[in-house]
Protein backbone atom coordinates (compact mmCIF):
# COMPACT_ATOMS: atom_id res chain seq x y z
CA UNK A 1 0.00 0.00 0.00
CA UNK A 2 2.82 2.43 0.88
CA UNK A 3 4.54 1.80 -2.46
CA UNK A 4 1.65 2.94 -4.68
CA UNK A 5 3.33 6.31 -5.03
CA UNK A 6 6.18 4.62 -6.96
CA UNK A 7 3.84 3.49 -9.73
CA UNK A 8 2.11 6.91 -9.72
CA UNK A 9 5.35 8.89 -10.10
CA UNK A 10 6.71 6.43 -12.70
CA UNK A 11 3.51 6.64 -14.76
CA UNK A 12 3.60 10.43 -14.56
CA UNK A 13 7.19 10.50 -15.80
CA UNK A 14 6.43 8.18 -18.71
CA UNK A 15 3.37 10.15 -19.78
CA UNK A 16 5.28 13.46 -19.62
CA UNK A 17 8.27 12.17 -21.55
CA UNK A 18 11.77 13.61 -21.28
CA UNK A 19 13.13 16.88 -22.51
CA UNK A 20 15.70 16.72 -25.28
CA UNK A 21 15.46 12.91 -25.30
CA UNK A 22 14.16 10.49 -27.92
CA UNK A 23 10.62 9.30 -27.39
CA UNK A 24 10.20 5.92 -25.68
CA UNK A 25 8.21 4.98 -28.77
CA UNK A 26 11.47 4.37 -30.65
CA UNK A 27 12.66 2.02 -27.92
CA UNK A 28 9.35 0.16 -28.02
CA UNK A 29 9.62 -0.14 -31.80
CA UNK A 30 13.17 -1.43 -31.50
CA UNK A 31 12.17 -4.17 -29.05
CA UNK A 32 9.09 -5.02 -31.16
CA UNK A 33 11.20 -5.27 -34.32
CA UNK A 34 13.69 -7.60 -32.68
CA UNK A 35 11.00 -9.90 -31.26
CA UNK A 36 9.09 -9.83 -34.57
CA UNK A 37 12.16 -10.66 -36.67
CA UNK A 38 13.41 -13.40 -34.35
CA UNK A 39 9.98 -15.02 -34.06
CA UNK A 40 9.52 -15.20 -37.85
CA UNK A 41 13.09 -16.31 -38.60
CA UNK A 42 13.10 -19.04 -35.97
CA UNK A 43 9.63 -20.24 -37.05
CA UNK A 44 10.74 -20.55 -40.68
CA UNK A 45 14.02 -22.19 -39.64
CA UNK A 46 12.06 -24.65 -37.48
CA UNK A 47 9.84 -25.37 -40.47
CA UNK A 48 12.80 -26.26 -42.67
CA UNK A 49 14.69 -28.16 -39.98
CA UNK A 50 11.71 -30.11 -38.64
CA UNK A 51 10.77 -30.98 -42.21
CA UNK A 52 14.22 -32.47 -42.71
CA UNK A 53 14.11 -34.25 -39.35
CA UNK A 54 10.63 -35.67 -39.96
CA UNK A 55 11.67 -36.90 -43.40
CA UNK A 56 14.74 -38.61 -41.98
CA UNK A 57 12.90 -40.24 -39.09
CA UNK A 58 9.76 -41.24 -40.97
CA UNK A 59 11.38 -42.39 -44.22
CA UNK A 60 14.94 -43.37 -43.47
CA UNK A 61 15.94 -44.17 -39.94
CA UNK A 62 12.91 -44.56 -37.68
CA UNK A 63 13.12 -43.85 -33.97
CA UNK A 64 14.88 -47.08 -33.05
CA UNK A 65 16.82 -49.54 -35.19
CA UNK A 66 17.25 -53.21 -34.38
CA UNK A 67 20.01 -54.44 -36.68
CA UNK A 68 21.24 -57.95 -37.47
CA UNK A 69 17.93 -59.82 -37.12
CA UNK A 70 17.91 -63.22 -38.87
CA UNK A 71 15.19 -63.40 -41.50
CA UNK A 72 13.66 -66.49 -39.86
CA UNK A 73 13.40 -64.68 -36.48
CA UNK A 74 12.00 -61.48 -37.93
CA UNK A 75 8.30 -62.37 -37.67
CA UNK A 76 8.60 -63.43 -34.00
CA UNK A 77 10.57 -60.35 -32.92
CA UNK A 78 8.37 -57.95 -34.93
CA UNK A 79 5.23 -59.36 -33.31
CA UNK A 80 6.72 -58.97 -29.81
CA UNK A 81 7.71 -55.39 -30.50
CA UNK A 82 4.36 -54.42 -32.01
CA UNK A 83 2.61 -55.66 -28.86
CA UNK A 84 4.41 -53.06 -26.73
CA UNK A 85 2.33 -49.95 -25.91
CA UNK A 86 5.30 -47.65 -26.61
CA UNK A 87 5.70 -48.95 -30.18
CA UNK A 88 3.68 -47.44 -33.02
CA UNK A 89 4.99 -49.52 -35.94
CA UNK A 90 7.73 -51.97 -36.91
CA UNK A 91 9.05 -52.23 -40.47
CA UNK A 92 11.69 -54.79 -41.54
CA UNK A 93 13.98 -53.73 -44.37
CA UNK A 94 17.30 -54.22 -46.15
CA UNK A 95 19.47 -51.61 -47.84
CA UNK A 96 21.73 -52.02 -50.88
CA UNK A 97 23.83 -49.46 -52.70
CA UNK A 98 23.24 -49.97 -56.40
CA UNK A 99 23.72 -48.39 -59.80
CA UNK A 100 20.60 -47.93 -61.91
CA UNK A 101 20.42 -47.36 -65.64
CA UNK A 102 17.45 -46.35 -67.73
CA UNK A 103 16.90 -47.43 -71.28
CA UNK A 104 17.89 -44.06 -72.79
CA UNK A 105 20.19 -42.48 -70.22
CA UNK A 106 23.35 -42.91 -68.25
CA UNK A 107 23.95 -44.45 -64.86
CA UNK A 108 22.77 -43.07 -61.52
CA UNK A 109 23.64 -44.30 -58.06
CA UNK A 110 20.83 -45.10 -55.64
CA UNK A 111 20.07 -46.56 -52.25
CA UNK A 112 17.79 -49.55 -52.84
CA UNK A 113 15.60 -50.28 -49.83
CA UNK A 114 13.87 -53.66 -49.72
CA UNK A 115 10.63 -53.61 -47.67
CA UNK A 116 7.57 -55.87 -47.29
CA UNK A 117 4.93 -55.52 -50.00
CA UNK A 118 2.54 -54.08 -47.37
CA UNK A 119 5.11 -51.57 -46.09
CA UNK A 120 2.71 -48.61 -46.19
CA UNK A 121 0.21 -50.53 -44.05
CA UNK A 122 2.87 -51.56 -41.54
CA UNK A 123 4.32 -48.04 -41.31
CA UNK A 124 1.70 -45.21 -41.52
CA UNK A 125 4.47 -42.66 -40.93
CA UNK A 126 6.20 -43.73 -44.13
CA UNK A 127 2.90 -43.65 -46.02
CA UNK A 128 2.25 -40.12 -44.80
CA UNK A 129 5.60 -38.80 -46.05
CA UNK A 130 5.57 -40.40 -49.51
CA UNK A 131 3.45 -38.66 -52.11
CA UNK A 132 2.90 -41.01 -55.04
CA UNK A 133 3.32 -38.79 -58.09
CA UNK A 134 2.41 -41.44 -60.65
CA UNK A 135 1.61 -45.11 -60.58
CA UNK A 136 1.26 -46.88 -57.23
CA UNK A 137 3.46 -48.07 -54.40
CA UNK A 138 2.92 -51.61 -55.61
CA UNK A 139 5.65 -54.17 -54.94
CA UNK A 140 3.48 -57.26 -55.28
CA UNK A 141 4.81 -58.13 -58.73
CA UNK A 142 8.30 -59.69 -58.79
CA UNK A 143 11.02 -57.32 -59.96
CA UNK A 144 8.84 -54.22 -59.57
CA UNK A 145 10.49 -51.03 -58.30
CA UNK A 146 9.32 -47.64 -57.01
CA UNK A 147 11.64 -44.71 -57.77
CA UNK A 148 12.08 -41.23 -56.38
CA UNK A 149 10.81 -38.48 -58.68
CA UNK A 150 14.22 -36.87 -59.27
CA UNK A 151 15.84 -40.27 -59.78
CA UNK A 152 13.23 -41.15 -62.39
CA UNK A 153 13.83 -37.82 -64.09
CA UNK A 154 17.59 -38.45 -64.24
CA UNK A 155 17.02 -41.93 -65.63
CA UNK A 156 14.40 -40.61 -68.08
CA UNK A 157 11.88 -43.30 -67.15
CA UNK A 158 8.17 -43.34 -66.40
CA UNK A 159 5.75 -45.82 -64.86
CA UNK A 160 5.85 -49.01 -66.93
CA UNK A 161 9.43 -48.52 -68.14
CA UNK A 162 12.30 -50.84 -67.21
CA UNK A 163 15.51 -50.00 -65.38
CA UNK A 164 18.52 -52.25 -65.01
CA UNK A 165 20.73 -52.80 -61.98
CA UNK A 166 24.37 -52.59 -62.96
CA UNK A 167 26.12 -53.34 -59.68
CA UNK A 168 25.57 -53.98 -56.00
CA UNK A 169 27.62 -53.23 -52.92
CA UNK A 170 28.98 -56.23 -51.11
CA UNK A 171 30.67 -58.13 -53.89
CA UNK A 172 27.78 -58.79 -56.23
CA UNK A 173 28.03 -57.27 -59.66
CA UNK A 174 26.20 -57.47 -62.90
CA UNK A 175 26.78 -55.63 -66.12
CA UNK A 176 24.40 -57.53 -68.33
CA UNK A 177 21.03 -56.32 -69.55
CA UNK A 178 19.29 -59.69 -69.54
CA UNK A 179 15.70 -60.02 -68.42
CA UNK A 180 16.70 -61.17 -64.92
CA UNK A 181 18.39 -57.81 -64.35
CA UNK A 182 15.43 -55.62 -65.39
CA UNK A 183 13.01 -54.00 -62.96
CA UNK A 184 9.65 -52.59 -63.99
CA UNK A 185 8.84 -49.12 -62.61
CA UNK A 186 5.56 -49.49 -60.68
CA UNK A 187 5.41 -46.02 -59.17
CA UNK A 188 7.21 -42.73 -58.68
CA UNK A 189 7.18 -41.00 -55.29
CA UNK A 190 8.08 -37.57 -54.00
CA UNK A 191 9.02 -37.06 -50.34
CA UNK A 192 9.84 -33.36 -50.35
CA UNK A 193 13.43 -34.16 -49.33
CA UNK A 194 15.69 -33.83 -52.36
CA UNK A 195 18.24 -36.43 -51.23
CA UNK A 196 15.58 -39.14 -51.05
CA UNK A 197 13.81 -38.13 -54.25
CA UNK A 198 17.13 -38.22 -56.10
CA UNK A 199 18.76 -41.30 -54.62
CA UNK A 200 16.14 -43.71 -53.27
CA UNK A 201 14.25 -46.67 -54.71
CA UNK A 202 12.07 -49.40 -53.15
CA UNK A 203 11.73 -53.08 -53.99
CA UNK A 204 10.14 -55.96 -52.06
CA UNK A 205 12.03 -58.17 -49.63
CA UNK A 206 11.06 -61.17 -51.72
CA UNK A 207 12.63 -59.66 -54.83
CA UNK A 208 15.75 -58.75 -52.84
CA UNK A 209 16.02 -62.33 -51.58
CA UNK A 210 15.88 -63.64 -55.16
CA UNK A 211 18.07 -61.07 -56.89
CA UNK A 212 20.47 -59.65 -54.29
CA UNK A 213 21.45 -62.63 -52.18
CA UNK A 214 24.33 -65.02 -52.79
CA UNK A 215 25.33 -68.37 -51.38
CA UNK A 216 28.49 -67.08 -49.67
CA UNK A 217 26.90 -63.99 -48.09
CA UNK A 218 25.96 -65.85 -44.88
CA UNK A 219 22.54 -65.91 -43.20
CA UNK A 220 20.19 -63.22 -44.42
CA UNK A 221 19.77 -60.48 -41.84
CA UNK A 222 17.23 -57.68 -41.74
CA UNK A 223 16.95 -54.38 -39.89
CA UNK A 224 13.78 -53.47 -37.98
CA UNK A 225 12.83 -49.80 -38.13
CA UNK A 226 10.73 -49.00 -35.05
CA UNK A 227 8.48 -45.94 -34.75
CA UNK A 228 7.46 -44.88 -31.24
CA UNK A 229 4.38 -43.04 -30.03
CA UNK A 230 6.78 -40.50 -28.49
CA UNK A 231 10.19 -40.31 -30.13
CA UNK A 232 11.59 -38.36 -27.16
CA UNK A 233 11.16 -41.48 -24.97
CA UNK A 234 13.61 -43.46 -27.09
CA UNK A 235 15.93 -44.30 -24.18
CA UNK A 236 13.07 -45.71 -22.14
CA UNK A 237 11.90 -47.75 -25.14
CA UNK A 238 15.42 -49.12 -25.64
CA UNK A 239 15.48 -50.30 -22.01
CA UNK A 240 12.24 -52.19 -22.68
CA UNK A 241 13.36 -53.71 -26.00
CA UNK A 242 16.76 -54.97 -24.79
CA UNK A 243 15.31 -57.65 -22.45
CA UNK A 244 13.18 -58.95 -25.32
CA UNK A 245 16.31 -59.42 -27.47
CA UNK A 246 18.23 -60.95 -24.57
CA UNK A 247 15.36 -63.39 -24.03
CA UNK A 248 15.92 -64.81 -27.51
CA UNK A 249 19.09 -66.56 -26.30
CA UNK A 250 21.50 -67.52 -29.04
CA UNK A 251 19.10 -66.11 -31.65
CA UNK A 252 19.62 -62.67 -30.16
CA UNK A 253 23.39 -62.76 -30.60
CA UNK A 254 24.71 -60.18 -33.02
CA UNK A 255 21.56 -58.03 -32.77
CA UNK A 256 22.23 -54.36 -32.00
CA UNK A 257 19.77 -51.63 -31.05
CA UNK A 258 20.36 -47.92 -31.51
CA UNK A 259 18.38 -44.70 -31.22
CA UNK A 260 17.74 -41.94 -33.74
CA UNK A 261 19.91 -39.69 -31.57
CA UNK A 262 22.91 -41.97 -32.22
CA UNK A 263 22.88 -42.50 -35.98
CA UNK A 264 21.79 -38.92 -36.75
CA UNK A 265 23.94 -37.21 -34.12
CA UNK A 266 26.17 -35.25 -36.51
CA UNK A 267 23.30 -33.96 -38.67
CA UNK A 268 21.07 -32.96 -35.76
CA UNK A 269 24.04 -31.37 -33.99
CA UNK A 270 24.69 -29.22 -37.06
CA UNK A 271 21.04 -28.11 -37.08
CA UNK A 272 21.22 -27.13 -33.40
CA UNK A 273 24.40 -25.13 -34.00
CA UNK A 274 22.79 -23.38 -36.96
CA UNK A 275 19.75 -22.37 -34.89
CA UNK A 276 21.93 -21.20 -31.98
CA UNK A 277 24.01 -18.98 -34.26
CA UNK A 278 20.85 -17.52 -35.79
CA UNK A 279 19.54 -16.80 -32.29
CA UNK A 280 22.75 -14.98 -31.42
CA UNK A 281 23.01 -12.98 -34.65
CA UNK A 282 19.40 -11.80 -34.71
CA UNK A 283 19.43 -11.35 -30.93
CA UNK A 284 22.13 -8.67 -31.31
CA UNK A 285 19.32 -6.23 -32.03
CA UNK A 286 18.27 -6.53 -28.38
CA UNK A 287 21.76 -5.50 -27.29
CA UNK A 288 21.61 -2.41 -29.52
CA UNK A 289 18.17 -1.43 -28.25
CA UNK A 290 19.22 -2.17 -24.67
CA UNK A 291 22.22 0.16 -25.00
CA UNK A 292 19.97 2.92 -26.33
CA UNK A 293 17.62 2.49 -23.39
CA UNK A 294 20.60 2.48 -21.03
CA UNK A 295 21.87 5.79 -22.40
CA UNK A 296 18.41 7.33 -22.39
CA UNK A 297 17.82 6.32 -18.78
CA UNK A 298 21.21 7.70 -17.68
CA UNK A 299 20.29 10.99 -19.32
CA UNK A 300 16.91 10.94 -17.58
CA UNK A 301 18.59 10.46 -14.19
CA UNK A 302 20.80 13.49 -14.82
CA UNK A 303 17.87 15.61 -16.03
CA UNK A 304 15.80 14.81 -12.96
CA UNK A 305 18.42 15.27 -10.27
CA UNK A 306 16.21 17.91 -8.63
CA UNK A 307 13.22 15.60 -8.51
CA UNK A 308 15.39 12.78 -7.17
CA UNK A 309 16.79 15.07 -4.48
CA UNK A 310 13.29 16.15 -3.48
CA UNK A 311 12.06 12.56 -3.26
CA UNK A 312 15.09 11.57 -1.20
CA UNK A 313 14.52 14.55 1.11
CA UNK A 314 10.92 13.38 1.65
CA UNK A 315 12.20 9.99 2.81
CA UNK A 316 12.25 7.88 -0.35
CA UNK A 317 14.92 5.16 -0.32
CA UNK A 318 17.48 4.59 -3.05
CA UNK A 319 15.65 1.42 -4.06
CA UNK A 320 12.28 3.17 -4.33
CA UNK A 321 13.66 5.99 -6.48
CA UNK A 322 15.51 3.46 -8.61
CA UNK A 323 12.29 1.51 -9.18
CA UNK A 324 10.68 4.67 -10.59
CA UNK A 325 13.19 4.74 -13.43
CA UNK A 326 13.21 0.96 -13.81
CA UNK A 327 9.45 1.10 -14.33
CA UNK A 328 10.14 2.99 -17.55
CA UNK A 329 12.20 0.07 -18.86
CA UNK A 330 9.54 -2.37 -17.66
CA UNK A 331 6.81 -0.62 -19.69
CA UNK A 332 9.05 -0.31 -22.77
CA UNK A 333 10.15 -3.94 -22.64
CA UNK A 334 6.70 -5.36 -21.98
CA UNK A 335 4.99 -3.22 -24.63
CA UNK A 336 7.63 -3.83 -27.30
CA UNK A 337 7.91 -7.57 -26.65
CA UNK A 338 4.12 -8.02 -26.61
CA UNK A 339 3.61 -6.08 -29.86
CA UNK A 340 6.46 -7.90 -31.60
CA UNK A 341 5.28 -11.29 -30.36
CA UNK A 342 1.68 -10.82 -31.51
CA UNK A 343 2.73 -9.62 -34.96
CA UNK A 344 5.41 -12.30 -35.23
CA UNK A 345 3.00 -15.12 -34.40
CA UNK A 346 0.40 -13.68 -36.77
CA UNK A 347 2.90 -13.72 -39.64
CA UNK A 348 4.48 -17.07 -38.64
CA UNK A 349 1.10 -18.83 -38.75
CA UNK A 350 0.33 -17.23 -42.13
CA UNK A 351 3.85 -17.25 -43.58
CA UNK A 352 2.86 -18.26 -47.12
CA UNK A 353 0.32 -15.43 -47.39
CA UNK A 354 2.88 -13.01 -45.96
CA UNK A 355 5.53 -13.91 -48.55
CA UNK A 356 2.92 -13.79 -51.31
CA UNK A 357 2.01 -10.28 -50.16
CA UNK A 358 5.68 -9.19 -50.19
CA UNK A 359 6.20 -10.71 -53.64
CA UNK A 360 3.12 -8.91 -54.99
CA UNK A 361 4.42 -5.57 -53.70
CA UNK A 362 7.87 -6.10 -55.24
CA UNK A 363 6.38 -7.26 -58.55
CA UNK A 364 4.05 -4.25 -58.56
CA UNK A 365 7.00 -1.86 -58.42
CA UNK A 366 9.07 -3.94 -60.87
CA UNK A 367 6.39 -3.90 -63.55
CA UNK A 368 5.51 -0.24 -63.05
CA UNK A 369 9.16 0.82 -63.24
CA UNK A 370 9.53 -1.34 -66.34
CA UNK A 371 6.49 0.30 -67.98
CA UNK A 372 7.80 3.77 -67.19
CA UNK A 373 11.43 3.44 -68.19
CA UNK A 374 12.16 0.07 -69.84
CA UNK A 375 8.98 -0.76 -71.73
CA UNK A 376 10.82 -2.17 -74.77
CA UNK A 377 13.80 -3.82 -73.10
CA UNK A 378 12.14 -7.10 -72.10
CA UNK A 379 10.05 -7.76 -75.17
CA UNK A 380 6.33 -8.33 -75.03
CA UNK A 381 6.40 -10.50 -71.90
CA UNK A 382 8.09 -7.97 -69.63
CA UNK A 383 10.48 -8.87 -66.80
CA UNK A 384 10.18 -12.17 -64.96
CA UNK A 385 8.19 -12.22 -61.75
CA UNK A 386 10.13 -12.00 -58.50
CA UNK A 387 9.88 -14.87 -55.99
CA UNK A 388 11.49 -14.89 -52.54
CA UNK A 389 11.56 -18.71 -52.62
CA UNK A 390 11.26 -19.72 -56.24
CA UNK A 391 10.31 -23.41 -56.78
CA UNK A 392 12.85 -23.45 -59.60
CA UNK A 393 15.64 -22.75 -57.11
CA UNK A 394 14.38 -24.06 -53.79
CA UNK A 395 13.12 -27.64 -53.53
CA UNK A 396 9.78 -26.83 -51.87
CA UNK A 397 6.17 -26.15 -52.72
CA UNK A 398 5.45 -23.70 -49.89
CA UNK A 399 7.36 -21.94 -47.12
CA UNK A 400 7.35 -24.15 -44.02
CA UNK A 401 6.81 -22.61 -40.60
CA UNK A 402 6.63 -24.21 -37.18
CA UNK A 403 6.22 -22.37 -33.87
CA UNK A 404 7.69 -24.03 -30.77
CA UNK A 405 6.11 -22.61 -27.57
CA UNK A 406 9.17 -22.61 -25.31
CA UNK A 407 11.22 -20.81 -27.98
CA UNK A 408 8.51 -18.16 -28.31
CA UNK A 409 8.59 -17.61 -24.54
CA UNK A 410 12.39 -17.35 -24.65
CA UNK A 411 12.27 -14.74 -27.44
CA UNK A 412 9.67 -12.73 -25.51
CA UNK A 413 11.83 -12.80 -22.37
CA UNK A 414 14.90 -11.70 -24.35
CA UNK A 415 13.07 -8.60 -25.57
CA UNK A 416 11.48 -7.82 -22.22
CA UNK A 417 14.58 -8.35 -20.07
CA UNK A 418 16.88 -6.41 -22.41
CA UNK A 419 14.87 -3.23 -21.70
CA UNK A 420 14.26 -3.99 -18.02
CA UNK A 421 17.90 -4.74 -17.19
CA UNK A 422 19.15 -1.75 -19.19
CA UNK A 423 16.86 0.56 -17.22
CA UNK A 424 17.84 -1.06 -13.90
CA UNK A 425 21.58 -0.66 -14.45
CA UNK A 426 21.19 2.87 -15.83
CA UNK A 427 19.31 3.94 -12.71
CA UNK A 428 22.25 2.91 -10.54
CA UNK A 429 23.46 6.53 -10.43
CA UNK A 430 20.45 7.35 -8.24
CA UNK A 431 22.35 6.02 -5.22
CA UNK A 432 25.01 8.69 -5.73
CA UNK A 433 22.55 11.59 -5.49
CA UNK A 434 22.82 13.63 -2.24
CA UNK A 435 19.64 15.63 -1.43
CA UNK A 436 21.51 18.40 0.40
CA UNK A 437 23.84 19.05 -2.54
CA UNK A 438 21.06 18.99 -5.12
CA UNK A 439 18.67 21.28 -3.18
CA UNK A 440 21.29 23.70 -1.83
CA UNK A 441 20.82 26.26 -4.60
CA UNK A 442 17.14 25.52 -5.40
Amino acid sequence: MNNRWIAFVAGRNISRGRKNSPSPVFSVLGIATGVLALTIIIAVMNGFQMGFIDSILEISSGHLRVQGVHAEDEAYLSARLRSMPEVLSVLPFEEHNVLLRGRQSGVSGALLRAVPVNALELDPGLAGRLEIESGRFNLNEPFSIVLGAELARHLVVRVGDDVSLLSFAGGLASGQDDDSNLYRVAGIFRSGFYEYDLGWAFISLETAAMALSSDDSGPQRHTLGIKLNNRWQDQRAMDIVRPVISGMGEYGEGINISSWRDYNRAFFGALRTEKLMMFILVGLIFIVVGLNIFQAQKRSVLERREEIGLLRALGASDRAVRLIFTWDGFVIGLSGAAIGLVLGLLIAFNISAFFTFLESIVNFFIFHINNLFFSNDFGSNGPEEFYLFSPQIFYLKEIPSRVIPHEVILIFMFGFLSALLAAWFASGKVSGTRPAEVLRYE
